[in-house]
């Protein structure tokens, strides 16, 4: 895709085009409209542990959103999608890069996410930023008691700075 997409923090008034893209990509298995208000209502203000962000594309539309909650010194990747018109562009890597500086601001010391175990696309976006498989989760995701591979980046920051010098494809 030659269009540009712009990454920016998600707003209460981008929840219904998120949730359009959610059911998309998630049919089983998607959150809801409360779920979202409820981590965004966490994303601003003086205790803020969470954030989200969208990725827009040239004409104002959604096509990719990522979140990211951080606890006591550990980030969780809540959440990443991008739409299938902008699977291979790199969005992915930008939108994961994004929740790492955010883990990194938030002064998270490791980020862990779960990932379907059958969703190998994903996983190896992950190992490029350097998460490793640490267990599974059986069962996490449902229907279909699908497991998930828990993955774990110890070091947030130096993966962030490698993929600023290095190359994101």
């Amino acid at each position: 895709m030659t269009e540009t997409v712009r990454i920016r923090e998600m707003r209460w008034w981008d929840i219904g085009p998120v949730l359009e893209l959610e059911r998309v990509l998630f049919p089983d298995d998607a959150w809801s409209k409360g779920l979202f208000w409820s981590e965004l209502a966490h994303a601003r203000g003086a205790g803020a542990n969470r954030r989200y962000v969208v990725a827009e594309d040239a004409k104002g539309g959604v096509v990719g959103y990522a979140g990211l909650a951080a606890i006591d010194g550990t980030g969780d990747v809540q959440t990443i999608a991008v739409s299938y018109e902008h699977w291979s562009t790199g969005l992915g890597a930008r939108l994961l890069a994004e929740l790492l500086t955010t883990a990194t601001d938030f002064e998270c010391r490791e980020v862990l996410l779960e990932v379907r175990v059958d969703n190998t696309r994903a996983q190896r976006l992950y190992e490029r930023f350097g998460f490793e498989p640490v267990g599974v989760r059986r069962g996490y995701y449902q229907p279909g008691n699908v497991d998930a591979l828990v993955m774990r980046l110890s070091d947030p920051n130096s993966a962030v700075q490698g993929m600023t010098h290095g190359s994101q494809s």
